[in-house]
């Protein structure tokens, strides 16, 4: 596209690209709900993990989604334009989210063991009993899913309001939400982790570990945005909204959070090793148990060598494919990253696979797949009248 003084014409998405795909993920999405549950009434705590490991594993993907837009408005970033409508797309799926949180409410005390313990039984949890109380865990829970799905879908309001007037005012309003939003996100991550996955044994304890889940969270997301973006494109949407140039910077990014994760993750061993502290060193006995071992070690090298030498390069970074293998790469890393970190709880012994965690990840991801794809239409595929439209096309040019 030329830089022209011309806006491009809006697009919507036309669901004769999906065909039966749509009720095809409906279906599933229906069907393993259905037998997920029936199944986790007779093992419930295997349900409850695999429930617990599928809904964090596309958490962080939702919510590192609400992060790019953030910073996109929080630092007024021109490249990331054409792209952000997907990001505000999965970002405002936090409401789905709190609904597939109900089912862990009613298995919670199998995941969140101190639940079950009777007051004054443990010291160490009497020492914390004024964070970890059923009442505050639940208000704390709550307030996340309100902030979250608040702020998304604010932000996604404000973008489709000024696709029908241009007015620069909503560009104004989505800066100062986003500078109102900073602190609490960072805050509602970091307890989220902390109470949903730090939780599932309450005496181990990391000052990292919100760092650590909010890079997994960053990268994963990044790597659905493209995922998305790429097949739009495919179909035949965003020519000259998205280009060579955005996919170079996209790859940039994805380096960048793959060195930050692995780089978080070797700094929160590499102090818990040091400081040989029992209630710190746990987390890592644990995993370096028997075959646990053995995934940690593909983690290592799949999560940060593959993906940083792959990466390492520049003309590949501009190549859609290449990138998008890269990106479903990292994506199965990062959920052998969370699974790592929830079922060891359930077997210690050694890696276990279960039904429920396929099931589990076909529910929860078919039913958010779903329900995007439904609202992918609603509204154009691009902020159609952002400021700084313009300037992220020619930025690819």
């Amino acid at each position: 596209m030329n830089k022209s003084s011309s806006s491009p014409s809006p697009e919507y998405f036309d669901y004769k690209h999906v065909g039966g795909r749509f009720m095809g993920l409906v279906s599933v999405a229906i069907v393993s709900l259905v037998v997920s549950f029936l199944l986790g009434m007779h093992h419930p705590k295997q349900f409850a993990f695999s429930w617990l490991f599928a809904f964090f594993y596309f958490m962080t993907i939702v919510i590192g989604s609400l992060f790019w837009i953030l910073v996109h408005h929080g630092i007024d970033v021109e490249w990331s334009v054409g792209v952000r409508r997907q990001m505000e797309n999965v970002a405002s799926l936090f409401p789905v989210m709190a609904f597939l949180f109900v089912p862990l409410i009613f298995v919670a005390p199998r995941l969140w063991t101190w639940m079950t313990i009777p007051h004054g039984a443990d010291i160490q949890l009497m020492e914390k009993a004024a964070y970890l109380n059923l009442p505050f865990f639940w208000m704390r829970a709550a307030f996340y899913f309100l902030f979250f799905s608040t702020v998304a879908l604010w932000l996604r309001k404000l973008s489709v309001a000024q696709d029908k007037t241009g007015d620069p005012k909503y560009t104004m309003m989505a800066r100062k939400i986003t500078f109102a939003s900073l602190p609490f996100f960072a805050v509602c991550l970091t307890f989220a982790a902390v109470d949903w996955l730090m939780g599932l044994d309450f005496k181990w304890v990391s000052t990292m570990w919100g760092v650590y889940i909010f890079a997994g969270s960053a990268l994963s997301s990044l790597c659905v945005i493209l995922l998305i973006v790429t097949a739009l494109r495919s179909a035949g949407y965003l020519q000259g909204i998205v280009s060579e140039r955005h996919y170079s910077l996209m790859g940039q990014l994805m380096t960048a959070f793959t060195v930050f994760w692995a780089y978080i993750g070797f700094d929160q061993y590499m102090l818990i090793w040091y400081a040989n502290i029992p209630e710190e060193t746990i987390y890592f006995l644990r995993r370096n148990t028997e075959s646990w071992c053995t995934l940690n070690m593909i983690l290592v090298v799949g999560h940060f060598l593959i993906p940083f030498v792959l990466l390492l390069f520049r003309n590949p970074k501009r190549r859609p494919a290449y990138l998008c293998g890269v990106a479903f790469w990292i994506l199965l890393m990062h959920m052998l990253d969370i699974y790592i970190v929830v079922l060891p709880m359930i077997h210690p012994a050694g890696f276990a696979p279960s039904i429920f965690d396929v099931l589990a990840l076909l529910a929860i991801g078919c039913t958010l797949a779903a329900v995007f794809l439904k609202r992918l239409g609603d509204v154009p595929l691009w902020p159609l009248r952002d400021p700084r439209l313009k300037d992220s096309i020619n930025i690819a040019v």
